[in-house]
């Protein structure tokens, strides 16, 4: 089967801002909150890359970012990780922990 790992990397050098939201189709958890996070994301931070994988499909690229529950948000900019939330995360806490690095990313 396929993974997604080669062209994430290729994602994570080609754009400034990306956000990887690692999920399941069994997880109820993840089926709540993507369209609320990807809701808040776009109106926030306009320029980020959104990209999700689907861990049932593609354990490896889950394995290869160090991802072992779900749901798990990772968010890089400039190539580098900045922020690592997993399981319990709120939309307001990735927003906020966002808000000043990507805003001295894209001045």
């Amino acid at each position: 089967m396929p993974t997604y790992k080669n062209e994430l990397t290729q994602i994570l050098h080609e754009h400034r801002a990306v956000m990887l939201y690692f999920s399941s189709p069994s997880c109820n958890v993840c089926h709540a909150l993507k369209p609320k996070l990807v809701t808040a994301v776009k109106a926030a931070f306009p320029e980020m890359q959104l990209h999700t994988v689907d861990v049932t499909h593609d354990g490896e690229t889950a394995a290869a970012y160090n991802v072992f529950s779900i749901p798990t948000v990772l968010i890089f900019l400039e190539g580098k990780e900045y922020v690592r939330k997993s399981r319990y995360m709120s939309v307001d806490e990735i927003i906020q922990a966002l808000t000043r690095p990507y805003a001295l990313l894209t001045s």
